[in-house]
């Protein structure tokens, strides 16, 4: 149901780009090709960026013996390559994971996290974390990200140029110029956080799977969400959706609607999780 979501999702916001691009014609391919490009090497160096954002540190085995162990057993279970494990200087509970596909992945843990949770519990976030990549997240959020930007170039170039419509004397053509000049932007924001949301619980349910210990990873999320609301966090925005929790929760508060998050409430995906372990599906 969430990889429909997703597909659903990333061709409706398709559609609103070539629509508008349509409405709008001439102006339009040099800027797509420079988000395009723009994303395309996002995708191929998003692990080193996301590393670097975060000052996530590399680590050895011998560093963080527990954490090797955990990841050692989940990829061998999924047949997964070992990705490289870092590690974050923060007491906020968190961990994050990047990379394009197995072969290029790095799973990072904050020094918080391992103090808060029990092995069971690392464990769940390690194999939620793992599910990430394994479902190809990043290229799905590339390709979300992508969709995003050119929307909201266009609808920015389409304000500076005065690009209106295929008709812009006509009245009712005008005004659909304007509000798709306003509205698309935020439709952008709306839906690339819908679809991160969605991938969340898929990387919920498929971690689940791989440990076969639903309630686990929910009583992690219990604790991590917790922290995350309480302890701050200084990390770009830009890579926050892609941790387990959103480490900016503290700074921005809970005022903002659940419509603009990059990730779904802890009660629901707990709930999820809680069901999932009763067999109700």
């Amino acid at each position: 149901m969430n990889n429909l979501k997703t597909v659903a999702l990333l061709g409706f916001m398709s559609a609103l780009v070539a629509g508008i691009a349509y409405w709008f014609a001439g102006g339009f391919v040099v800027p797509m090709l420079f988000v395009l490009g723009f994303n395309v090497i996002a995708y191929f160096f998003s692990d080193k960026m996301a590393i670097a954002a975060t000052g996530a540190k590399p680590v050895s085995e011998h560093e963080l013996p527990t954490v090797y162990s955990i990841v050692s057993n989940l990829t061998a279970r999924t047949g997964m390559p070992m990705p490289k494990i870092y590690i974050i200087n923060s007491p906020q509970p968190n961990a994050f994971a990047t990379g394009r596909n197995p072969k290029n992945a790095a799973v990072a843990v904050t020094t918080g996290i391992l103090q808060m949770l029990n092995n069971d519990e690392l464990e769940g976030v390690l194999a939620h974390e793992l599910a990430h990549v394994a479902n190809r997240d990043i290229l799905i959020s590339s390709i979300a990200a992508m969709l995003a930007a050119a929307l909201s170039l266009f609808a920015r170039i389409s304000l500076f140029t005065g690009m209106g419509g295929r008709d812009r004397n006509n009245p009712i053509g005008a005004l659909i110029s304007i509000a798709g000049i306003i509205l698309a932007p935020f439709a952008a924001i709306l839906i690339r956080a819908a679809i991160s949301r969605t991938r969340e619980f898929q990387a919920d349910e498929s971690g689940a799977e791989i440990t076969g210990r639903p309630l686990a990873l929910a009583s992690a999320l219990e604790k991590i969400s917790i922290g995350t609301a309480r302890v701050p966090m200084n990390v770009n925005p830009a890579t926050s959706q892609l941790f387990i929790d959103n480490p900016l929760k503290a700074m921005r508060g809970r005022g903002i609607s659940n419509l603009f998050s990059t990730h779904p409430p802890a009660e629901v995906r707990i709930e999820r999780l809680t069901q999932m372990a009763q067999g109700v599906r």
